[in-house]
């Protein structure tokens, strides 16, 4: 008989855990719902997300518009089900490119130390001392509103959470026997960082990246929400809920389902993200 390979063994371990934790379940759930939803888009929303009708503007929700109408008679269903889409993407692309440079600084930092590690981490001090959202706005003035432009905005205020994180990892990793077995057999520093550290280091960056997700799309929906986002007529959450406050409370239905889009995706992924934490996390296993 033989015995499961470990990539089999820990998804199995990972599955049990993950059952013990109802939570981190319904997040994933939702996280799936949503990842379907942005997949699913041009099969299943009802009509054109940029087609408008004057003739139904402000409509309320129908059995033609189950959500309603905004104020120049889009569907507002499918414009969320199409803002899914650009919900996902930048998340993804955000986390991708501020835990990819923040991992990177964050290793360089621990290992080298001295001059390098004292002037990055004082620049990362710098960063993390604003608050996150009106440095993003800071960004995203600077650079005009435009999707991509709030990918780099947001993606500058989080490289500083794995910078931190890596660096730590990196200094308790650094002077470890593995390490240590390395340098005495002549290994160069590229290879040790290479293929001794920086692959440790990727478990706590991983748990860090699903407990952010939710506040990039916090972030980014905000940019959005001030006009520093996506324009008219991309069909994002934020601008979606800027574009309907002039009409509350009368069409309360126009900012309200896109408020409720952002607050169940942000509540999934925090959700999720605790759930991986506990996981991933060994001080929290036997809790």
């Amino acid at each position: 008989m033989t015995r499961p390979s470990y990539p089999a063994t820990a998804m199995w371990r990972t599955w049990r855990a993950a059952k013990g934790n109802p939570l981190s379940l319904v997040g994933l759930g939702l996280i799936v719902v949503l990842c379907l939803t942005a997949i699913l888009a041009p099969y299943v929303a009802p009509h054109d997300p940029y087609q408008t009708d004057p003739l139904s503007k402000l409509g309320r929700p129908s059995s033609t518009h189950p959500l309603g109408t905004d104020q120049i008679g889009r569907d507002i269903l499918s414009r969320l089900l199409y803002g899914a889409r650009i919900s996902i993407r930048i998340a993804v692309q955000v986390a991708v490119m501020s835990g990819t440079v923040g991992t990177l600084i964050g290793v360089l930092c621990g290992f080298l130390g001295g001059k390098v590690d004292a002037v990055l981490m004082r620049i990362t001090d710098i960063f993390m001392s604003f608050p996150q959202l009106i440095l993003a706005m800071v960004f995203a003035a600077a650079l005009g509103p435009s999707l991509q432009n709030v990918v780099i905005a947001v993606s500058m205020t989080e490289w500083t959470y794995f910078a931190r994180l890596a660096r730590s990892s990196t200094l308790a990793l650094r002077d470890q026997a593995h390490v240590e077995a390395a340098r005495a057999m002549g290994a160069s520093k590229t290879r040790i960082l290479l293929r001794h550290i920086l692959p440790l280091t990727l478990s706590p960056v991983i748990v860090q990246v699903s407990l952010e997700m939710g506040g990039i799309i916090r972030t980014a929906a905000s940019l959005g929400f001030l006009g520093l986002g996506a324009q008219p007529p991309i069909p994002e959450w934020g601008a979606m809920v800027t574009a309907g406050r002039n009409y509350l409370p009368a069409s309360w239905w126009v900012s309200t389902f896109p408020g409720l889009a952002i607050f169940v995706t942000v509540l999934g992924f925090n959700l999720l993200g605790d759930g991986v934490r506990d996981i991933l996390d060994p001080r929290l296993r036997g809790k």
